[in-house]
Order: C-alpha cells, then structure tokens, then sequence
C-alpha cells in the first residue's frame, strides 16, 4: 500500500471534488458550486482560474470584485503548496493522462516516442496565444476548446463532444508522446507551473539514500525536475514539479519526500 499512498490520495481527492460539483448540480449541494474555471465554497468563498480570469480581463470585460479575490485565493493557495499541484490532484484529465503513461510503460512504447520531438516551452506558446486570440477574439478562447472544461462539464452532464476530446489526449499520451498533454501542450499546466515557481511545500532528495535504481524517474510525468537523482541532495524547485507523489510512492530507500523549501534552507543555513 505504500506504493500507492500518493496515488490512492490524488484519487480520491480528484473523485471527490468532483463528486461536489456533480452534487450541486444535481441535488443542490452547497459545499462546492460553479466548474473547475470559476466556483464558490460553501457559498462564501469566491475561487476562479487564474487563466481564465487572465484571458477574460484582456477582452476588456470588466472583471467582478468575486472573481478577482477568487484567481487571488486560487493563486496564493497554489502558490504555497505547488502551482501544477492542481494537475495531479485535482484536474479530472490528468486520470487518462495517468492511464495512458501507465499502459505506455506495460506495452513498452517508448521507442515511439523517440520519432517525435516536442519542446516543452510549447505549452508558454500556447498560453501566449490563448491570451492573444482572446484579446482579438473577445472571449476566453481556451475555455472554449479546453478539454479539461470538457471533462468537467461531461461529467456533470453527459460527456458528448469531452468524450472525444478525452480519447484524443489519451490517444496521444499513449501512442504519440509521454505527458504529451500535460506535460507539452496545455497551457493551463502551464499557468500553474508558473505560479508554483517559489511555492513552499518540494519534493526532497536524500542522495545518501539513493540506490540509483531510477525507478522515480520511470514513473514521473516531469523526469527533468529529478535531475539531482543520485547526485546531489537538494529539493526539486522547477514549477513543472506537479508535486504527484509517485516518486516518493515508488522509492524503496525512503531517499525521497515531502518537504519545506524554507525549513531546507534554514537547515543548510545553520549546517
């Protein structure tokens, strides 16, 4: 079971969030309102996607005071904890992504993906564009294509046109490219990655532990921010971190974990 304590976590935690949304929107729960772009918790407070509140304030729309303490809240939350922390704990297609790089790796398919080059500042690009085509265009242009919108509102309400839109990521991420989706083209991750650049909470590597087994690196959707595997001691501080948790879940010498960038840094300090 303790390979699986991170993963059985961000499950019930992805499945539980929306569990909320389905219950408001059917029975009227109160707990948490509205979609993954804009929501509100208990009917108090306020939360929004930084992203689409971006996109929607380069229209020239005037922004709701609710909606701006939400992107704020949402923000600073992420901030704290790890910006694309949202990819793997509560974005409801990071579930196919996940199934798609697990069965990559049963079916061993990585020699396909050798035959394709993504670089991953691709995903800065598209968050550059969407920006770009909602001023021109006058709407939040990725919500209107957002697959993980898609996911969200199939699962409320029948998934028609997300269901395809799911089977093409999943697709991909299987045939095509590793984390192709995640990791290359979305440019909500993107947003989060950005976000979570100086965020508290950091996986950290004990090179004194590490057996040099890779086994972190083989189930990580992010393997540049393992870079110190082996080599150093020192805590994973890349924003493309989605703070997952299989690393640690998957290492037999407890060489990895959770832990505060600032206690880390007070704790060299004094050595």
């Amino acid at each position: 079971m303790k390979h699986y304590r991170y993963l059985l976590m961000r499950r019930v935690t992805q499945l539980s969030i929306m569990a909320l949304y389905i219950g408001a929107n059917v029975w009227g729960w109160k707990m948490l309102q509205g979609n993954l772009s804009a929501s509100s918790l208990f009917g108090i407070v306020p939360l929004a996607d930084p992203y689409a509140v971006l996109q929607i304030a380069v229209t020239g729309a005037t922004l709701g005071m609710d909606i701006i303490v939400g992107a704020l809240i949402v923000s600073l939350f992420y901030g704290v904890i790890g910006g694309r922390a949202f990819c793997s704990w509560v974005c409801p297609v990071n579930i196919i992504t996940d199934t798609a790089g697990w069965l990559r790796r049963k079916m061993k398919f990585s020699e396909v993906q050798k035959r394709f080059f993504l670089n991953r500042s691709l995903r800065y690009w598209i968050l550059g564009l969407g920006l770009g085509l909602s001023a021109v265009m006058g709407v939040a242009a990725f919500e209107l294509i957002s697959p993980i919108s898609m996911a969200h509102r199939g699962l409320v309400f029948g998934m028609g046109m997300g269901g395809g839109a799911l089977a093409v990521i999943f697709l991909f991420d299987l045939l095509v490219h590793e984390n192709g989706w995640c990791g290359y083209v979305c440019p909500l991750g993107a947003s989060y990655a950005l976000i979570g650049q100086f965020s508290l909470i950091r996986v950290y590597h004990d090179a004194v532990k590490c057996s040099d087994c890779r086994d972190c690196i083989t189930v990580c959707p992010e393997k540049e921010v393992l870079h110190m595997i082996n080599q150093s001691s020192e805590s994973v501080v890349m924003g493309e971190c989605t703070n997952c948790g299989r690393c640690v879940d998957v290492c037999q010498t407890d060489a990895l974990g959770f832990s505060i960038r600032s206690q880390l840094k007070q704790s060299k300090d004094e050595e």
